[in-house]
């Protein structure tokens, strides 16, 4: 025979062992990324547990499906004028050719100085 816990015990026990569980609220869906699959479980009942500084994701319930990954476009950063100049004065180059290192580098300065120098 189980003797089942009472829900406000367990609470307190966890506590005193340092641990925390918070319920996550309106959740729509939880997707599970692959690299060869999406897993999206809908309209889950979602907690957070906090234990020893770490964090425990449980997702119970609801409609599970899957799907092939989606494909995210590559968006790149937008280049402002002003580093764009910035990048241009320190190597001597055109504000083109520096836009165009900004771009290959994700925006990084510091390596676009260091890719037009080189």
């Amino acid at each position: 025979m189980q003797r089942r816990i009472n829900p406000r015990d367990a609470r307190r026990m966890m506590q005193r062992m340092g641990m925390n569980m918070d319920a996550v609220e309106d959740v729509k869906e939880v997707v599970i990324r692959t690299l060869s699959k999406e897993i999206v479980i809908e309209e889950p009942e979602v907690a957070i547990l906090q234990m020893q500084g770490q964090k425990i994701y449980q997702v119970t319930g609801g409609k599970t499906s899957e799907r092939a990954p989606t494909t995210a476009t590559e968006k790149k950063p937008a280049v402002s004028e002003e580093d764009a100049r910035l990048v241009a004065d320190q190597t001597g180059k055109s504000i083109e050719e520096a836009k165009k290192a900004l771009e290959e580098c994700d925006g990084d300065l510091a390596k676009a100085i260091l890719l037009l120098q080189s």
